[in-house]
């Protein structure tokens, strides 16, 4: 084999990622279901009533928020400036329309750091949101999507 024809063979191979995700959701009654990792893994309650656990809205937004904090505090880490504590609201405005998707959402991170500058942890969010969050990029791309930083309970 030529060396254009294995160049051009190794282009049209699939890229090796991380392996799929594979959860199970099963039926409680009512507009309960357990959800979680397949094979026994732990589980969530999701009710979309709300009386017994999040509503599959509120899993999503949880899965931005809780996303987007894993990548914060990896890259402050990586700076060398740990994070104490670290807290995300997840604000979603929805459709008034059927179905009523999320059409806009808005991230707060309240940080708690000894070493952490405003300049860095506004960089780790922007990071996060921008580039690394497998979440937000599983969502529309033209979903607004805005944040904010309370750094040690300045907003500034």
């Amino acid at each position: 084999m030529s060396s254009e024809a294995k160049l051009q063979d190794t282009a049209t191979m699939p890229v090796a990622g991380k392996p799929p995700s594979v959860v199970s959701v099963k039926w409680d009654g009512d507009h309960r279901f357990d959800a979680g990792v397949a094979a026994g893994g732990p589980t969530i309650r999701i009710d979309a009533s709300r009386k017994t656990g999040p509503s599959p809205v509120d899993v999503l937004l949880t899965a931005l928020g809780s996303c987007a904090a894993i990548d914060v505090i990896e890259i402050l880490a990586k700076r060398r400036t740990p994070v104490e504590a670290l807290e995300v609201t997840v604000v979603g405005e929805r459709a008034a329309a059927t179905p009523s998707r999320v059409t806009k959402a808005t991230l707060t991170f309240t940080v708690i750091s000894a070493t952490a500058e405003r300049e860095h942890a506004e960089r780790a969010i922007e990071l996060s949101v921008n580039k690394y969050c497998s979440v937000r990029d599983s969502l529309d791309p033209n979903m607004p999507l805005e944040w904010k930083l309370i750094l040690n309970g300045s907003e500034k």
